[in-house]
């Protein structure tokens, strides 16, 4: 299968025009951001130097508690008296000038292993996102003015760099030098206890310059002495390099002898490396990613079965005892059984209750007791209102004579 084409920039002369490379089989390896995340997340731990705190700090005083039945926490307090730092908590993380929680010791896993497979798949990755110019672009790096990515100068034109002044008109030849002046741009005080520990300023990262073996090393420094210029060896290339911070899309500016060489250090997908034991480059498992357009070509839709237009749908089994209609799909004389049925039920309450009319009609002991009832009804009624009127014409007091209203005098 042929690859795409790269330019060398700086290679032609006036009467020739710039030479071509093709591009190295590791850029076409799937870019995956969570291989990228974990193996840096990792290897960055590997620079660590051990620190940790002295084992006597906060304990260096004969602090005590004062115990229960005092109102106060049983925190150790420092003894004496005559000075405010007596009776105040000591050792506690929560105290001040206690120790901390959970003090650093120099003998804590610093180093973290990462397989070799997954830090190659994590490069492998690193190198493909830096071919993408929408990925670089995102990072923060200035491409404007970059004719092409990846970006390819000639060795020989690497080589006439004796000086950094030489390399900044290399790289404003070829539009990179926007980026290191975003890089300068960006030097700034570190806040923190840092600027005390000889990392005073902070800057942001420029291009990374990647060569190869045939280069001296005066280029290395000429290159290296720029703001947030980075200069590696393609045998050597590495992921906190090609992503820092685990983010792709580093601008990276390749000499052609150091393109050229990516084939041998990571092979090709019918070679093997030549510098690394049997190992190839990975691969997508579809070299057309959009499925929606898999899906819908000529080749699919022509061997694809017409789907059903009545398709056979799954019916739930319901209990014929609950469930009305599935029992007339078992038994359709259920439904005539129950219309007798009903039928008959109607019919005898409509004789039931003519003969109960029949009864109460020449019945004469029924029309007494109706009569009778009627007058208790009355005579109860009655002694209801007779026992509510004595009621309210009563005294509470029976010993104490009724109250009566005097009467007003008429005027005369």
């Amino acid at each position: 299968m042929s690859r795409p084409v790269v330019t060398i920039q700086l290679s032609g002369k006036a009467d020739k025009p710039n030479d071509q490379v093709a591009l190295p089989a590791v850029f076409l390896a799937p870019i995956r951001l969570d291989i990228v995340h974990q193996v840096h997340t990792n290897v960055a731990k590997n620079r660590r130097q051990p620190h940790g705190v002295h084992k006597l700090a906060g304990h260096q005083t004969s602090a005590e508690s004062w115990g229960t039945g005092r109102a106060v926490a049983r925190i150790p307090r420092v003894p004496g008296g005559g000075t405010s730092r007596s009776g105040q908590g000591a050792f506690g993380n929560m105290c001040r000038g206690g120790r901390m929680f959970s003090p650093i010791k120099t003998w804590r896993k610093w180093k973290r292993k990462t397989n070799l497979n997954q830090r190659r798949y994590a490069i492998s990755s690193a190198l493909a996102a830096a071919a993408v110019p929408a990925i670089v672009q995102a990072r923060g790096h200035r491409i404007s003015q970059v004719p092409e990515i990846p970006l390819v100068i000639s060795s020989e034109a690497a080589k006439a760099v004796n000086k950094s002044s030489k390399a900044v008109e290399l790289l404003k030849s070829i539009g990179a030098y926007e980026d290191i002046e975003k890089a300068k741009d960006s030097i700034r005080h570190r806040a923190g206890k840092g600027k005390l520990r000889n990392r005073r300023y902070k800057k942001g990262l420029g291009p990374l310059i990647v060569f190869g073996d045939n280069l001296n090393g005066n280029l290395v420094r000429n290159f290296r002495n720029l703001p947030g210029v980075e200069v590696v060896n393609v045998n050597y290339l590495n992921i906190l390099q090609l992503a820092p911070g685990a983010h792709l899309g580093r601008f990276v500016v390749w000499l052609d002898d150091a393109f050229k060489h990516l084939d041998k250090v990571f092979g090709t997908p019918t070679e093997v490396s030549a510098s690394k034991l049997s190992y190839k480059p990975p691969r997508s498992m579809l070299a057309n990613p959009n499925v929606r357009r898999i899906i819908n070509s000529y080749e699919i839709q022509s061997v694809a079965r017409v789907p059903p237009k009545d398709p056979r749908r799954a019916t739930i089994k319901r209990n014929p005892l609950k469930h009305y209609h599935v029992l007339l799909r078992l038994n359709p004389y259920v439904e005539h059984r129950l219309r007798k049925k009903i039928l008959a039920e109607r019919e005898n309450k409509k004789k039931r209750e003519a003969l109960l009319q029949a009864r109460r009609s020449k019945d004469k002991t029924f029309l007494d007791n109706q009569k009778k009832a009627k007058e208790t009804k009355k005579q109860r009624l009655a002694q209801s209102r007779t026992f509510r009127k004595l009621l309210l014409d009563t005294p509470l007091h029976p010993s104490r004579p009724k109250y009566e209203r005097p009467q007003e005098k008429k005027a005369e």
